[in-house]
């Protein structure tokens, strides 16, 4: 694993909880500052934030640092596929030193169907390209002021090879659309050292239908996704539960639901099984814009260290 200084984001964010959000996106550019503000001021250790459909990941980051002072912002995840190691590479120290250290690049390499059919780029074995990225970034070429900053990346880590690259070539990993039990695994294959966040999907509502449908929403791309299924499988779950949207049982298993004493549960279960840092993403009606009102309700789990 790289070395970690004891002033960075990554020891910032040990015993924490943050946010997972796309909810940024939802607002235009000129009102991101005032999004970001707020959250800040809400007290979450983190934003991180998804790189898909919507805008450039680095643009977002910079857009979203540049409006606070504190919180810790990060990609999560970055596709590869977007831009070359050489690119990231610079981007990534440019925010960190623009922001006092602040910023975590989470980078992933993306699923084939978005890499050949959104990007027309062909989908390569994912181990063997990942570790040639980020052999790239750490060799690039940087004349800039900041070009001694430290680059501070995490990788999407699901299964042991990639929780492994993570360990040894990053600072750490974060596992997507995982249970308490995975975060284990990853844990134990990632080493005392490492840094692990885990992302938490929630449902802040008592109502069954309301649970059930935003959660088999949330489920009904990555259900048809292979390197999610075979990470369930790993973890007990079969084809019976990959129908569009997932089970029940996948779904109680990935997304809490109810008050904030269940979701405080969850937090320690990750917690219990090895994790540093859990960031929470609210499922929620894009109708409804973004979910500031949930957010505000998650304060008081701000306040949970370990």
């Amino acid at each position: 694993m790289l070395p970690v200084a004891m002033t960075s984001p990554f020891d910032k964010l040990r015993g924490t909880v943050g946010l997972w959000s796309f909810a940024h996106e939802l607002i235009a550019p000129s009102a991101v500052a005032g999004f970001a503000q707020q959250v800040e001021d809400l007290g979450f250790s983190s934003y991180w934030y998804p790189e898909s459909f919507g805008r450039e990941a680095f643009t977002a980051g910079s857009a979203l640092l540049s409006a606070t002072s504190e919180i810790i912002v990060a990609t999560g995840i970055a596709s590869i596929y977007a831009r070359d190691a050489n690119a990231t590479a610079a981007a990534t120290k440019t925010l960190s030193a623009m922001s006092n250290d602040r910023f975590i690049a989470g980078l992933g390499v993306s699923h084939r169907p978005a890499v050949e059919s959104m990007r027309k780029r062909t989908y390569a074995p994912p181990i063997a390209t990942m570790e040639a990225y980020l052999d790239q970034m750490n060799q690039a070429l940087n004349l800039s002021r900041e070009s001694a900053t430290e680059l501070r990346t995490v990788l999407a880590a699901l299964g042991p090879k990639m929780l492994d690259l993570a360990s040894k070539k990053t600072g750490g990993a974060l596992p997507y659309l995982v249970t308490p039990e995975h975060t284990a695994v990853a844990r134990a294959a990632l080493g005392r050292d490492a840094f692990l966040a885990v992302e938490q999907a929630v449902v802040l509502s008592d109502d069954s239908e309301v649970v059930s449908r935003r959660t088999k929403d949330h489920l009904q791309m990555y259900t048809g996704l292979e390197n999610y299924k075979n990470n369930w499988r790993r973890l007990g779950f079969g084809d019976e539960d990959f129908i569009p949207g997932g089970s029940d049982r996948l779904g109680a298993a990935l997304v809490v639901s109810g008050n904030l004493d269940d979701l405080a549960e969850r937090i320690g279960q990750h917690q219990q099984a090895g994790a540093d840092h859990v960031c929470l993403q609210v499922l929620f009606d894009l109708k409804d814009g973004p979910p500031l009102e949930d957010f505000s309700t998650l304060q008081r789990l701000t306040e949970v260290r370990w």
